[in-house]
């Protein structure tokens, strides 16, 4: 951080979704963008501080909130949610944070307005997803993840852009077994049921992985679209992380993300890609940003062009896939992004909507 007026180590404060934990399997990707975030700095020489559910792992030092169990309900999100602003507020007021970092997509209900420390929120989830007058608020800088999502955004002001990144040295390219894979968050959203249907129709092998969390519409959804659809060739093996996530990867044929949401970036499709595993994705959001047609994998329009595109993944070279990934999608490029956006709105702290 080259030029910094305060040249001195920096404390920064990131906060988590708080019905989610860190460094686990059933970590979703703002998760793991912070887990790679908190790891840098820790290994960079700054101090890092995380307020995230029990059990969470992490780099630097863990502020922990109590774990939520069971089916989730709105009782349950308001009580998180003031524990995680009483958890803010107890660290800011024994430890000097240059910056406190807010991740969840709930993040302006527990948002310590008071405080004078500056504050950066990165939207990793589809702008519509957040409240309206988000753009409005002063005192916070927002970014986002992707081209598409910032022209997704109802502003005319400019914001920072911090584009995704994966640890390259966890993905690794191996002989393909060629089963289908689909792996994230089992949710309607997601498609899980669209990449068994896809299955099904070309009778081909498929793996459903990824964590369900207790919340009624992803039970609901699991027990209604996936179980009836499962058998021995369609199989659920829930969540997976670490070498058995590097291997199913690897091993694939191919990556289906059949995702109904404008997806903001994908983490998934970039570490398919970075295991040399063809991604086959739907036009949504910002998925042609990470998939080059026909390079790394199809963009489609459809569940027909999916069938058919799955067809075609054997073209895809492995290695240009590699290759791919080793250009654009270091998570090392990215956490040297977040460093600077650190120092520039330390240095020089603006309002939300400022250019």
């Amino acid at each position: 951080m080259k030029g910094r007026k305060n040249p001195h180590p920096l404390t920064i404060l990131s906060v988590a979704y708080p019905m989610m934990t860190i460094g686990r399997g059933e970590a979703g990707g703002s998760e793991e963008i912070l887990r790679m975030i908190d790891a840098r700095l820790t290994s960079s020489g700054h101090r890092s501080i995380v307020i995230a559910g029990a059990g969470s792992q992490i780099a630097g030092e863990l502020v922990s909130t109590p774990a939520v169990n069971g089916r989730l309900s709105d009782e349950i999100r308001a009580v998180a949610q003031t524990q995680q602003l009483e958890a803010i507020r107890a660290v800011l007021a024994r430890e000097p944070v240059d910056l406190l970092h807010f991740h969840g997509l709930d993040f302006l209900t527990y948002r310590p307005q008071s405080s004078t420390v500056p504050q950066l929120a990165t939207l990793h989830l589809p702008v519509s997803w957040y409240p309206r007058d988000l753009f409005q608020f002063e005192n916070i800088m927002l970014n986002f993840v992707s081209e598409n999502q910032a022209r997704s955004a109802p502003t005319r002001h400019a914001m920072p852009v911090v584009t995704n990144g994966v640890d390259l040295e966890a993905f690794f390219v191996t002989q393909k077994r060629g089963y289908i894979l689909w792996m994230g968050r089992v949710c309607p959203e997601k498609g899980a049921h669209i990449a068994a249907r896809v299955a099904h129709r070309l009778d081909r092998e498929l793996i459903i992985a990824g964590p369900l969390h207790p919340f009624s519409s992803h039970l609901e959804y699991f027990t209604t679209e996936i179980e009836s659809r499962l058998d021995e060739k369609r199989r659920y093996i829930g969540p997976v992380n670490g070498f058995q996530k590097s291997i199913l990867l690897s091993q694939a044929g191919c990556l289906l993300v059949p995702s109904l949401v404008e997806e903001t970036s994908s983490l998934v499709a970039m570490e398919a890609i970075a295991s040399g595993t063809p991604v086959v994705a739907f036009r949504s959001g910002a998925l042609p940003e990470v998939v080059d047609h026909g390079i790394t994998g199809y963009i489609v329009n459809s569940e027909d062009e999916m069938a058919e595109a799955v067809a075609l993944a054997g073209r895809i070279d492995p290695e240009a896939c590699r290759r791919v990934a080793e250009e654009r999608f270091s998570s090392r490029t990215m956490t040297d992004k977040y460093l600077h956006l650190y120092a520039s709105i330390i240095d020089a702290p603006v309002r939300a909507g400022d250019e």
